[in-house]
């Protein structure tokens, strides 16, 4: 068993596990780590916890040190830096008339790099750009192009259901979504409906997505003949997969009649049994 903390470098960011050798930290303490990009502060959002090595991957960096007052006061001079560094990119985007849209700029905590992130249409000549930026501040740049979730991420939002995005308050990764999943939980399809402020398909269609897989295994299909508690035979022409109800037409009498799946399970050996969790 390791013992493992897990660090995140920005607001509903990805999360990213460290060993925490010998410091006590808790959860939403501010500590400095070395990652890809150098000497780091992050915040703790997973308090120190044991588990077993194959979750993770090895070999696990530690906690350099607790985050000190200046490790505080550094960080909120790198935001200001940020601010003054995004300005003087998006005048030097002009000037070079380059199609590319600035969206955000982050310094390493240690200053040797800073980053700028952008979107654009296509491939952009920006080696003349990175000069210059190189000149006016003097360390390693690095000029990086998102996608437009990315950037709805970065910029935050409202989204149609009147909350913050999910995506820049607490979703660490985006997980693919499919229209599918839109069809399956009987949504309208019309793209502003089930279309996010990224143009993209909602990341809260994932959300319900597992248990409408589980309710169609154990659910028949519209179509299906079955066998009623009165002894008769109907066809299946409509069903509730989250209260898994049935609507089901008896030919005889024209009549149609909602059962609860579990009604008419004793009379269907064909239904597929719940699953247990």
């Amino acid at each position: 068993m390791l013992k493992i903390v897990g660090v995140r470098f920005k607001d509903a960011g990805k999360i990213y596990y460290f060993s925490p050798g010998d410091f006590d930290v808790e959860q939403d303490q501010g500590v400095i780590v070395e990652n890809a990009q150098g000497i780091e502060f992050g915040k703790i959002a997973i308090g120190p916890r044991f588990v077993d090595e194959e979750d993770v991957v090895l070999p696990l960096k530690n906690i350099i040190r607790v985050a000190t007052e200046k490790d505080y006061a550094d960080v909120a001079e790198n935001a200001k830096s940020c601010d003054k560094a995004f300005l003087l990119c998006n005048q030097k985007i002009k000037e070079h008339d380059i199609e590319m849209s600035l969206i955000d700029v982050d310094y390493t905590f240690d200053r040797n790099k800073i980053i700028f992130y952008f979107t654009a249409e296509g491939r952009v000549d920006f080696r003349e750009l990175v000069r210059d930026l190189a000149s006016i501040f003097r360390t390693r740049i690095e000029l990086r192009q998102i996608g437009v979730r990315d950037e709805a991420k970065l910029l935050g939002g409202i989204g149609p259901c009147g909350r913050m995005l999910c995506c820049s308050t607490f979703l660490g990764d985006f997980e693919p979504v499919s229209i599918k999943m839109a069809k399956d939980q009987n949504l309208s399809l019309n793209p502003t409906k089930i279309s996010g402020l990224c143009g993209r398909l909602m990341c809260c269609l994932k959300y319900e997505n597992d248990e409408y897989e589980l309710a169609k295994r154990e659910m028949p299909d519209v179509g299906v003949i079955v066998k009623t508690p009165e002894g008769m035979e109907g066809k299946v022409i409509g069903i509730n997969l989250l209260q898994r109800l049935l609507q089901v037409r008896l030919p005889e009498e024209e009549l149609v009649v909602e059962y609860g799946l579990d009604e008419l399970r004793p009379f269907n050996p064909k239904f597929k049994q719940p699953e247990k969790t």
